[in-house]
């Protein structure tokens, strides 16, 4: 970038000359037993850490050492592009040790904090991705980078203006991004209450209800039949279709079409004639999570993994209310009681127990009205949370802009510069 009137006094360096890559600690006054900050990867957050300690005899060559006042920056991905970068502060005893995927930097000539919003700018992070090596998700960024990377700053004076500037501006952005996050949550919490509530008690606040004997079902109207799904499902194992679409069950959205990734090659030498055939409306679950969710559906003829269990039924249920239902928290915990497995990564629900399964059946047509309701209410609020995942997308773009133009000059951010007003600070922009 060319100097412009406001950054005449800039200068440029390799950042090998204003930091040093993983420097040296000392831990020589330590004991054994004596408590340090130990941070995993996932410790490490965009802009903070979560405290976590271990014993120093933990520590070994395979962690990298840091300590107060030092910079941790992921580099494998997708920590890298994510931002995940924190300075070190407060650390029990005053040093550290963490992952060996963080880099830390420990600045020298310029101020840490300026370097500490550097590093999240598009400027630096552009560079980063593209000198990453690796395959797959084991993708990391070169050390060189730290070393070689030219880094253009100002007098000291202006770059704890410009950390104090961007300290204040940040903080304010991520307060407007919490808040959103929390509507976000009550939204998702609001559909799922409606829908539990609907596929639970009907449309009819007005309906006469009667003791479902279920705990986890309550009162259902009078109506309403409770039903073994023994009596209501047969298990299929049905194989030998290899050309069948393969189908993909989810604990976030159920059974959906999968689709492969363009840059790698996906189960090349998997054996698709043993897959089970799910044909369209098909009951789809996963034995060993399903108590989490991980069912619905089928949208169309597919294959599913040979350790699935899919189920055929008849036409008292409507394949709409049946996927609400097997999604509601309500029954996934109900699935759960009839699971077996001594912890829970080991549970497994299996033919016979899931028969033992009692659900709500409501009349059919009732089945139908009550999806129809649920589709609009569930679009509606759908659109509301799309709007506000949208809003804080275009918040967190906004900060990540802000901050690479106050690290390599484009705006002034000193009490004489640009008037960064609210109304300013919004639409600042990378030129």
């Amino acid at each position: 970038m060319s100097p412009n009137t406001s950054t005449l006094e800039w200068k440029a360096s390799p950042l090998r000359y204003v930091c040093q890559l993983n420097p040296p600690v000392s831990f020589h006054e330590f004991e054994e037993d004596d408590e340090l900050t130990f941070l995993p990867m996932d410790r490490v957050k965009s802009g903070y850490f979560i405290p976590n300690t271990d014993k120093f005899s933990k520590y070994a060559s395979s962690y990298n050492a840091f300590e107060d006042g030092d910079i941790v920056l992921a580099k494998v991905t997708p920590c890298f592009e994510n931002g995940n970068i924190a300075i070190a502060e407060n650390l029990v005893n005053g040093k550290g040790f963490g992952s060996s995927e963080l880099f830390v930097v420990r600045a020298t000539v310029v101020d840490r904090k300026f370097l500490f919003y550097y590093f999240q700018s598009s400027t630096f992070k552009q560079e980063g991705e593209a000198s990453m090596t690796g395959a797959g998700g084991l993708k990391r960024v070169s050390p060189e980078i730290i070393r070689e990377h030219h880094v253009f700053f100002p007098p000291r004076i202006s770059q704890r203006i410009i950390a104090d500037y961007l300290d204040r501006e940040t903080e304010r952005i991520d307060a407007l991004v919490v808040e959103k996050l929390r509507m976000l949550f009550l939204m998702e919490e609001k559909r799922a209450t409606f829908i539990s509530h609907v596929i639970t008690r009907g449309l009819n606040p007005d309906a006469p209800l009667k003791s479902s004997g279920l705990d986890w079902l309550g009162d259902i109207p009078t109506h309403w039949e409770v039903r073994r799904c023994g009596t209501l499902f047969e298990e299929v194992d049905e194989r030998n279709q290899p050309d069948l679409p393969l189908l993909h069950v989810s604990l976030n959205t159920g059974v959906t079409l999968r689709v492969f990734s363009d840059d790698r090659i996906e189960s090349v030498a998997a054996d698709y004639s043993s897959y089970k055939v799910a044909k369209k409306n098909h009951l789809v679950f996963n034995k060993m999570r399903f108590w989490q969710g991980a069912a619905g559906i089928a949208p169309e003829d597919g294959l599913t993994s040979p350790d699935y269990t899919v189920a055929s039924y008849g036409n008292e249920i409507f394949p709409g209310y049946l996927q609400f239902l097997v999604r509601l928290s309500l029954f996934s915990n109900e699935v759960r009681r009839y699971s077996y497995g001594m912890v829970d990564d080991r549970l497994r629900l299996y033919w016979n127990e899931f028969k033992n399964i009692r659900i709500p059946l409501p009349p059919f047509e009732e089945q139908h009205l009550i999806v129809a309701a649920l589709s609009k209410e569930a679009k509606r609020i759908f659109d509301l949370e799309d709007a506000l995942r949208m809003s804080i997308t275009l918040a967190k773009e906004r900060r990540a802009a802000l901050i690479t133009a106050a690290v390599t000059g484009q705006i002034d951010c000193s009490s004489d510069g640009i008037n960064c007003s609210t109304e300013n600070r919004a639409s600042v922009v990378l030129r």
